[in-house]
């Protein structure tokens, strides 16, 4: 099976193992247009993949996944069309996970933020290096967390942490990840990849249907959750962006980006 995305995103093999990476590290792997696309389209790819097993995934450099891009940022709030447009992708991008019928191990090397977080916890398992952290820091800068927490951490953890966290865009060090159980472990950083593929090798020895129908029967609470939750908080996203705290924070990230253009 080919996988090609010109590089945003690369898929590696080993044997029945699939690394999907994303690879965009100078931005710390935020969601570009083209990554946002890749990441979404990787999974028909997988599914269609006969000898797939198993995915690994993780991010290049020392980030997992940034959140969003600035440029991105402030297009949605000055574009209509182009706002939701990016929220259909996100739906698709959360089915997907969700649907993919071989276990996903997310080996978190670093911070992952904002849709990058819920990309994480959307996994069916979640190793974290001892530097890396967790944030949903939708609300921060005055948008619904629309897009995964709302759908996936109340499953994980109790709905008052989850409210906690959410509400505040706190980060959520490794070890509190696990404590609450948004991740499954906490791993030295050197050694990240190495138990992921570990893991990822004992699940590519199990029995193929009997792994992935056991997934797949745990998935549909989360699937039904998304299915009842996601139109709402979507829709609720989308009108976030017409609000007045986010043009300001819009306004902030254009000058910021200005600043440092004439600096360089």
């Amino acid at each position: 099976m080919t996988y090609g995305f010109d590089g945003i995103l690369t898929v590696t093999s080993e044997g029945g193992i699939r690394v999907i990476t994303l690879n965009d590290p100078d931005r710390l792997n935020a969601m570009t247009d083209p990554l946002h696309e890749a990441l979404t389209d990787v999974w028909v790819h997988i599914t269609r993949d006969e000898q797939a097993r198993v995915v690994v995934l993780t991010g290049a450099g020392r980030a997992f996944c940034a959140g969003g891009n600035v440029p991105g940022f402030i297009r949605n709030v000055e574009d209509a069309g182009y706002r939701r447009a990016g929220m259909r992708t996100a739906r698709l991008l959360v089915d997907h996970i969700l649907a993919c019928h071989v276990p996903v191990i997310a080996a978190v090397n670093g911070p992952a933020v904002g849709l990058g977080c819920s990309i994480a916890v959307s996994s069916d398992i979640v190793l974290m290096s001892d530097a890396a952290y967790l944030a949903d820091t939708h609300v921060n800068v005055g948008l619904v967390a629309g897009d995964g927490g709302v759908v996936t951490w109340p499953f994980m953890m109790s709905m008052l942490k989850a409210k906690e966290y959410l509400f505040t865009g706190e980060r959520i060090p490794a070890e509190t990840a696990v404590r609450i159980g948004l991740a499954n472990r906490v791993v030295a950083a050197g050694s990240l990849m190495d138990e992921a593929m570990l893991l990822a090798r004992k699940l590519e020895g199990q029995p193929a249907q009997a792994l992935q129908d056991t997934k797949r029967s745990l998935n549909l609470h989360l699937q039904a959750a998304a299915l009842q939750v996601l139109p709402y908080a979507l829709a609720a996203e989308t009108e976030s962006f017409s609000s007045p705290e986010v043009a300001a924070t819009a306004r902030q990230f254009a000058e910021k980006s200005a600043a440092r253009a004439r600096e360089s």
